[in-house]
């Protein structure tokens, strides 16, 4: 299956063009990840790019996991800075290439995201993700708290307005 790392900024620079090819596989497969099809790989890989100073900054972490060099998923940590928040962090863009699902990817992506976060003295995590999808099952066995749900809080990849399902999770 590969290896998961956690990338510096520059990595995630040099990493942009194969997280821009995951993120279009994403899209196209119908994700609600932010993005409407059809999405250009620049526009994808601008994205990426563009998180680096967060990167940089340490408030932000993206792991991709890799196989024969070629990116097969990712998922990024989000640490809150405000004081009064520096006990969470938020996770998001858990993305699986379609050709890598069904290998245990999202979960090992996923625990290596929770460490991380117990490891930064984070002790509460949350996320949102469309309602009724893969990720949503997967958060659910991974022992993830469903908080409610939005009704057409994020459109999908061809526009259509989906509802959403927030999540939380404490961790030990």
């Amino acid at each position: 299956m590969g290896e998961i790392v956690r990338l510096s900024a520059e990595e995630l620079v040099e990493s942009a063009k194969g997280l821009a090819v995951l993120l279009q596989d994403a899209v196209e497969g119908g994700a609600s990840v932010g993005f409407l099809a059809p999405l250009d790989l620049g526009t994808a890989a601008a994205w990426w790019e563009s998180l680096a100073p967060a990167v940089a900054e340490g408030r932000m972490i993206v792991w991709v996991a890799r196989d024969g060099g070629e990116i097969t998923g990712t998922i990024t940590l989000r640490l809150e800075q405000y004081p009064n928040g520096r006990h969470r962090g938020e996770i998001a863009k858990l993305l699986v290439h379609r050709r890598a699902r069904g290998r245990g990817l999202g979960r090992d992506l996923l625990a290596a995201a929770e460490r991380a976060a117990i490891e930064d003295g984070r002790t509460l995590l949350i996320l949102d993700t469309e309602t009724g999808s893969r990720a949503e099952e997967l958060y659910r066995r991974k022992g993830w708290t469903p908080l409610g749900v939005v009704p057409g809080h994020a459109a999908d990849p061809s526009g259509v307005l989906k509802p959403t399902t927030f999540f939380y999770k404490r961790l030990a």
